[in-house]
């Protein structure tokens, strides 16, 4: 059997995440405050659904629940996964989990990353479904330049991203082509080309870090490869601007021995992505 943790990003947050984890760990609970210079109790709690949507609060909120996540599943199983891969902001808990760095510096790195991306332009997401990408991407090209592919979900499930108003007439863009339009509940136009300088400002920052090569395998959104040993910083950077092919990583992970996907944090969105993609695989390959 080959263990692989997953680890969910900013989808999948909402009031109340972390409530039975907090009183578990709270010599990190206390460094994520003087981190923060506020409760991350108090944010993951009590914050209102909207404030808690910020791209600032979200990245930070995320990342400490999954984190105390991983940390209390471990301590639970005592299995530690053989291969870990994390959706956009959960790379980071993947990261933290291979031994890139700590609970701190990833925290220290998960705030800039929410600040340089919330000072980005104003722009959403949306989700299409029951569409491949490739006529995604086409249609896009011909009627709403403006707007990016940013997640590749799943087979008929690709997030695309750009300015809001744009955002707003994919419906219509689209048509009849697709099941469905969804906008996304998101702080901004992730994974795109909008989020240029927010890279470009995110490699500076990095650049005062030095990240340990990790001592798991990790898979990157960038490539859906694992990281390997070279310096993650550069992985991390491209990926702000850069779709996650989300789609792809878990078919790389699905040609190991006997996998089996745990999701570890809020929700089971990354699980039913896992689904979709093995659903796809066997209905082309109805006998492997």
């Amino acid at each position: 059997m080959t263990l692989i943790h997953v680890f969910p990003g900013q989808g999948s947050h909402r009031p109340g995440i972390g409530r039975e984890l907090f009183p578990k760990f709270p010599h990190l609970v206390r460094q994520a405050d003087s981190v923060l210079g506020r409760s991350i109790t108090d944010l993951c709690l009590n914050a209102s659904a909207q404030e808690l949507t910020d791209t600032r609060n979200t990245q930070t909120a995320m990342y400490v629940v999954n984190a105390l996540s991983y940390l209390d599943t471990v301590r639970e199983t005592g299995q530690v996964p053989d291969v870990v891969a994390g959706h956009s902001l959960g790379e980071y808990v993947a990261l933290f989990a291979a031994g890139t760095f700590d609970f701190l510096t990833g925290l220290e790195i998960v705030v800039r990353r929410g600040e340089l991306m919330a000072k980005a332009p104003e722009g959403g997401m949306a989700a299409v479904m029951g569409l491949a990408v490739d006529r995604i991407r086409e249609i896009l090209t011909e009627r709403a330049p403006a707007i990016d592919v940013a997640n590749l979900n799943a087979p008929e499930q690709t997030v695309v991203s750009g300015p809001r108003d744009e955002i707003a007439k994919l419906r219509d863009v689209f048509g009849d082509e697709a099941k469905g339009v969804v906008p996304l509940n998101v702080g901004g136009a992730f994974h795109s080309r909008y989020m240029a300088d927010a890279a470009n400002e995110f490699d500076t920052f990095l650049a005062q870090y030095r990240l340990a090569s990790p001592r798991i395998e990790v898979i990157s959104n960038v490539t859906a490869r694992s990281y390997g040993t070279d310096h993650p910083a550069d992985l991390l950077t491209r990926q702000i601007a850069s779709p996650v092919r989300w789609t792809e990583s878990v078919a790389y992970l699905l040609d190991r021995p006997e996998p089996e996907f745990r999701e570890i944090g809020p929700g089971q969105v990354l699980t039913g992505l896992v689904a979709q993609v093995k659903a796809h695989r066997r209905a082309l390959s109805p006998t492997a």
